[in-house]
């Protein structure tokens, strides 16, 4: 199998991150009984020997091998660091190589140029020797998942920064951005410059783009509290928290530890909201991690989905939806499943993608599902949904064996969909409102290597990726005049 190398920048990077190990030693904790590294392990762990002080992989030679400590393929990056130091006290903080974590003091102060061209330039070869080391421990390498904001400094640029390293340093290998978006009442003045800015590097350098908004994550957690309030006795089911992962023989020995009924004892306040975006990825990942009757791999995403290089934003729902202490919830039916992954209410972002054109639509679904049962809700939703005219078969999906932990069955949605154009029209009215008045500029082009003239190249590149969008919403199919046989 391949494996992928996560790099989580900033805070809000790095604690979906913390959150993603979580639940990803979780899941496999569930499916591996037997305390063996397997080759569903070797995704996203290495197992290494820790009597030795660079930590060297275990050989398994011909046979599969005991797990003797787990180590994260993982690139941890701040320029504070407060969070990093943190995850690494957590419960979770002996999955990481301390090798593998760059941070400093001072911050990006909220400035997309300070991330970008003071910390991205000063730390480049120090990021690129923590990438390559994580690299040489691969052996199929097929994939970079980068996680940050969009709306802090160092998310946006130091984030943005490294995908321009690797897109030099690792051409061939796929980069795929998980980015939060900020919300419209946002407490940082300057994240509608940080986001333009930034958002002209994603549709450069990324292969593609999975936008979260923080206000979208905020009403599904408010819909889940509602649905399962904590007071009503029997809703929720408090989940583990993951005990040592470095027990020779087994993979999360002792991993039962109650929240006593109290599942916000020890919750952190975005637990909820970065655990739906961990999930995202775990469910993203789910084919290159374990067997299924319909695998999709992580290039065939990309390959099926993205009809235009630059087009590459994909609108992400996924069903059922749960939270820290939610993820026992009673299961859906399955195709009130499949109805839910393409209803307002499960998007990632605020949108509506059902009042839109789809270029393209991925499903992949795990659990106890069949092609036929895929096949039969594809046909029924296909009246409803409406397809650009040269792709109207244009759908990918995947069926995975594994269901995630505590469902019989989820579903994730990935579409190319014309109504992620809302988005980024919020997004440039609330750039605009800035720069019009030129107010805030000054703490950027102080910087140096930034020019003022990136905020208009920032700018018209939002503005042109906007158009096509829109040119493609209003395309009208033209008929092609048939050959007629000469007399």
């Amino acid at each position: 199998m391949t494996q992928s190398i996560v790099i989580q920048v900033g805070q809000c990077g790095n604690q979906i991150g913390c959150r993603f190990w979580d639940l990803a030693l979780r899941e496999h904790a569930a499916h591996n009984k037997s305390g063996v590294y397997d080759e569903a392990l070797g995704s996203f762990f290495r197992n290494v020997d820790n009597r030795y002080e660079d930590l060297p992989n275990v050989d398994a030679g011909d046979t599969k091998t005991k797990i003797r400590s787990l180590k994260a393929r993982a690139v941890m990056i701040d320029m504070e660091e407060g969070v990093v130091n943190e995850m690494v006290k957590g419960s979770v903080g002996e999955l990481f190589d301390h090798r593998q974590l760059i941070t400093d003091v001072s911050g990006c102060g909220n400035n997309w140029a300070v991330g970008h061209k003071l910390y991205g330039v000063q730390y480049r070869d120090h990021i690129i020797e923590c990438v390559r080391r994580a690299a040489e421990q691969c052996d199929c390498l097929q994939c970079f998942f980068i996680i940050h904001s969009m709306g802090g400094g160092t998310g946006s640029g130091v984030g943005t920064s490294i995908l321009s390293v690797l897109e030099d340093e690792f051409p061939e290998i796929y980069r795929f951005v998980t980015a939060v978006y900020p919300s419209s009442d946002d407490d940082v003045i300057t994240s509608p410059y940080n986001s333009v800015l930034a958002m002209h590097q994603l549709t450069e350098h990324a292969d593609c783009v999975m936008p979260i908004e923080n206000q979208a994550l905020h009403d599904i957690c408010h819909k889940i509290n509602q649905a399962f309030p904590s007071d009503k006795p029997g809703k929720r089911v408090a989940m583990a928290t993951v005990g040592k992962v470095t027990t020779e023989g087994s993979l999360a020995a002792g991993a039962v530890k109650s929240r006593g009924g109290n599942p916000s004892a020890e919750e952190k306040p975005f637990d909820r909201m970065n655990n739906i975006v961990a999930n995202l990825l775990l469910n993203l990942t789910s084919s290159s991690r374990f067997e299924g009757n319909l695998n999709v791999d992580l290039n065939e995403i990309s390959t099926n989905l993205v009809p235009f290089p630059k087009l590459h934003y994909l609108v992400a729902s996924q069903t059922p939806l749960y939270a820290v202490s939610d993820m026992h919830m009673p299961p859906r039916r399955l195709d009130q499943m499949f109805t839910d992954a393409f209803s307002r209410d499960h998007q990632l972002i605020r949108a509506d993608p059902k009042n839109s054109l789809y270029l393209a639509c991925g499903l992949i679904c795990r659990g106890n599902l069949h092609v036929s049962d895929i096949r039969r809700n594809i046909d029924r939703l296909r009246p409803s949904l409406r397809f650009i005219h040269w792709n109207t078969d244009g759908w990918k999906t995947g069926l995975c064996s594994v269901p995630p932990v505590g469902q019989p069955y989820s579903l994730l949605a990935l579409a190319n969909n014309t109504c992620i154009r809302n988005t980024f029209t919020d997004l440039k009215d609330r750039f605009y409102r800035l720069y019009k008045r030129k107010a805030h500029m000054h703490h950027y082009t102080e910087v140096e290597g930034m020019e003022a003239s990136q905020f208009a190249q920032s700018l018209e590149s939002l503005t042109e990726l906007i158009s096509e969008y829109q040119e493609l919403e209003t395309m009208q199919p033209q008929e092609v005049p048939r050959l007629e046989a000469a007399s």
